[in-house]
Order: C-alpha cells, then sequence, then structure tokens
C-alpha cells in the first residue's frame, strides 16, 4: 500500500516536500513516480526513481524545482517541490513498479491515494 501526504494550501513561490509511505517489505525492491492530476486533466508524470535511488527523471516542464527521494530503511518516497506555482494545483500520487522505470503512467502497478496541493498566487 502507498499512501502520499503533506499537500495542502501555500503561497506561489513556497516550496513543499510531499512524502509516500509504503508498506511491505519488499519496497527497496520498487522503482518509485510520482504523478499529478487537476480536474478533466490525463494524470501528469511528475518524478521517478529507480528502487536503488540511483536514477531519476523528472517532467520537463518541472527540472530545476524539484527533487525526487527515497529512504529505503524508512520505505518512504519524496518529492520537494520549490518555487510552486498557481499552475502546480493537482492532486499528487506516488506509484511504484517493480519492473517498470519511466514516465508511462500505464505500466505502474501500484497506486496510492494522492495528496491535494493547492498553490495561491
Amino acid at each position: 500500500q502507498l499512501q502520499a501526504y503533506g499537500g495542502g494550501l501555500v503561497q506561489a513561490g513556497d516550496f513543499l516536500k510531499l512524502s509516500c509511505a509504503a508498506s511491505g517489505r519488499t519496497f527497496s525492491s520498487y522503482n518509485m513516480g510520482w504523478f499529478r492530476q487537476t480536474p478533466g486533466k490525463k494524470r501528469e508524470f511528475v518524478a521517478c526513481i529507480s528502487w536503488s535511488g540511483g536514477s531519476t527523471d523528472y517532467v520537463d516542464s518541472m527540472k530545476g524545482r524539484i527533487t525526487i527521494s527515497r529512504d529505503n530503511r524508512k520505505n518512504m518516497v519524496y518529492l520537494r517541490i520549490i518555487n510552486l506555482k498557481p499552475e502546480d494545483t493537482a492532486v499528487y500520487y506516488c506509484t511504484a513498479s517493480d519492473t517498470y522505470y519511466g514516465s508511462r503512467e500505464l505500466y505502474y502497478q501500484y497506486w496510492g491515494q494522492g495528496t491535494q496541493v493547492t498553490v495561491s498566487s
């Protein structure tokens, strides 16, 4: 199971660190990702990190403002977003796959409930 949290209402220019808690003994073998979704739109890839943490990838539109990281000892994955913009307003989801690493939503097996991020201007 995956549980994302850490969202909230923030001002433009602020930063947030979203967290995702994973249950299960094999967490350290899973590649992890973050996606986001706004009403009426498809879920959008944000970032992913390999099982070891050695590889990361980010959506081009947010590069320079986001950092994905993980702590396998704590079964946690994080997404730090700086300089938040109103267009970052979305529900953010964490996801996991034991085989896939990348930006394709279709290939992720496990999804948590999202956490709402609202950025006011």
